[in-house]
């Protein structure tokens, strides 16, 4: 995973699959760049989040120790352009979590983090010098990084499959290195 940008800002999709792994400081911690979420998502996401606290989750407590630590930083629209680009994006979208992502990214040059098939294609109209890196992507540089065994990763995919409710896309890039760990 190549991000030459200075910051990444996950969308609430990635957010969401991190927290479902059961290992969200230990892959934002090593993503190589500073991790960020908007305002937005970070206020829609964290009602998700204790939804899935209620289930025995220890999310919010990995999601709220992230912010404290300062490893993952909270971004709020820094000029009227972020919030005119917000406004339009979500026109486009429908979606302000991702629409923020995107506001602040372009805004700031910075790359994002999203699984939204709709928003990646938008995006990569509207804003195409935008990096754009996946769940996937992420997860394997992590898994990677910190050499997981093969039943490590299992167990981890399997968990961002279940209570993340993720699975890649039948063209997304790394689907057979998916499929392979998942056997």
């Amino acid at each position: 995973m190549l991000i030459q940008q200075s910051h990444l800002v996950l969308d609430a999709c990635c957010v969401l699959n991190f927290s479902a792994s059961g290992h969200f400081l230990e892959i934002i911690k090593a993503i190589p760049a500073k991790v960020v979420v908007s305002e937005v998502v970070k206020t829609q996401e964290l009602i998700t989040l204790q939804q899935l606290e209620s289930e025995g989750n220890e999310a919010v407590i990995q999601f709220e120790t992230a912010i404290n630590k300062g490893l993952l930083l909270i971004a709020d629209f820094e000029s009227a352009e972020e919030e005119e680009t917000f406004v339009k994006y979500v026109f486009e979208l429908g979606d302000d979590g991702e629409s923020a992502t995107g506001a602040i990214a372009v805004h700031r040059e910075w790359a994002i983090a999203t699984d939204d098939k709709r928003a990646i294609s938008f995006f990569h109209q509207e804003a195409s010098q935008l990096k754009i890196v996946s769940t996937l992507e992420v997860i394997k540089f992590w898994a990677d990084s910190a050499n997981l065994s093969a039943s490590e990763l299992k167990n981890v995919l399997k968990d961002i499959r279940v209570k993340g409710r993720y699975v890649p896309h039948k063209n997304h890039p790394l689907l057979d290195w998916w499929q392979l760990a998942m056997q």
